[in-house]
């Protein structure tokens, strides 16, 4: 008998038989049987059932024959697939009445969906782009775009150009002051795209031939609502609208409000918001530029009226009537 190491040492996939088992069961089934000892090399031919012990003489093995030993490693699979055959007789059987329900009424879309996942955000508009016929829509808020982002936008906004179909972006003011995203804008204006700037912005936006729309769902862009109905993605455009119809193009200068008694046109933007409450966090990610330059604007705008502390800052901005002007 072969000994336990051996077929510790010496697995196989249930499809498979090593070369001395092929040999040896070969032979076993020319001669009609073989020595106990000659298939210790081959410990799977007993584990596979392909012989069995001799019943006249207990040194020898009888080969099964490989009609008999197929048909009994296929029974527990032919039986397993009769039973997975079954479950879906019974699921289908479970769910053909509500089938029956729909099958009445034209199929709907669903109208907000949300998606999970920087990948499965990425596929949704990937699709969007694919199916999109006509025009492209998009607000990106925002500074300036890394270069990594932009040879890709350049490279999705050829492909949509050749395909005749027109695009109109928004950016932030902050954004020409990126050597790179004016490099990007000069090229796409080659084609059907426009691109303008706008002080403050909506969080990101994309909308599709008027009929699907996507919107983050978080702020930390990992969740996203992709929209569908109508009435919702309607809304959404006319907003763009809005905001395009106030926004400059981007390759010409932006209107910046000239400075009254040493605060510019956006440290007044940014009293506006200190005003209402907001931290520099939020401010600066409304106004699409980072932290720091917030926060160095807010400090020219508390020396401008000589406030000592965040708390007097806020009640000068108020009496200064800096907030009434139009700007």
């Amino acid at each position: 008998m072969p000994s336990k190491n051996s077929y510790r040492t010496h697995p196989h996939a249930e499809t498979e038989l090593c070369e001395d088992g092929k040999r040896l069961y070969a032979s076993a089934l020319r001669f009609g049987r073989i020595a106990r000892t000659e298939v210790e090399p081959a410990p799977c031919l007993m584990e596979f059932a392909l012989l069995h012990p001799d019943p006249d003489d207990a040194g020898w093995l009888r080969p099964v024959p490989p009609a008999a030993a197929l048909a009994q490693r296929l029974h527990p699979l032919e039986r397993e697939i009769q039973d997975r055959r079954t479950l879906a007789v019974r699921l289908t059987d479970s769910f053909e009445p509500f089938m029956a329900i729909t099958a009445q009424d034209l199929p709907t879309t669903h109208a907000i969906t949300v998606l999970e996942g920087i990948n499965r955000i990425n596929s949704a508009i990937e699709l969007a782009i694919a199916d999109c016929k006509s025009e492209i829509l998009t607000v990106q808020p925002g500074g300036g775009r890394s270069e990594h982002s932009l040879t890709e936008a350049l490279e999705r906004g050829r492909a949509v150009i050749a395909r005749g179909i027109t695009m109109r972006t928004l950016y932030q003011h902050t954004a020409r002051h990126s050597q790179g995203t004016l490099a990007y804008a000069e090229l796409m204006a080659e084609g059907n795209v426009e691109i303008r700037t706008l002080e403050e912005l909506i969080e990101r936006l994309m909308i599709f031939d008027r009929t699907v729309a996507f919107i983050p769902a978080r702020d930390d862009s990992d969740v996203a609502l992709e929209l569908r109905h109508p009435g919702l993605v309607e809304y959404l455009a006319k907003v763009f609208e809005q905001l395009w119809a106030r926004a400059v193009p981007l390759l010409e200068e932006a209107p910046y409000a000239p400075p009254t008694d040493g605060i510019s046109g956006v440290q007044r933007s940014i009293a506006k918001l200190l005003v209402e409450g907001h931290v520099d966090e939020a401010i600066a990610r409304r106004l699409g530029m980072n932290v720091r330059t917030c926060r160095a604007h807010i400090a020219k705008l508390a020396a401008a009226l000589g406030s000592g502390s965040r708390a007097q800052l806020g009640f000068l901005i108020a009496q200064s009537g800096i907030l009434d002007r139009d700007h």
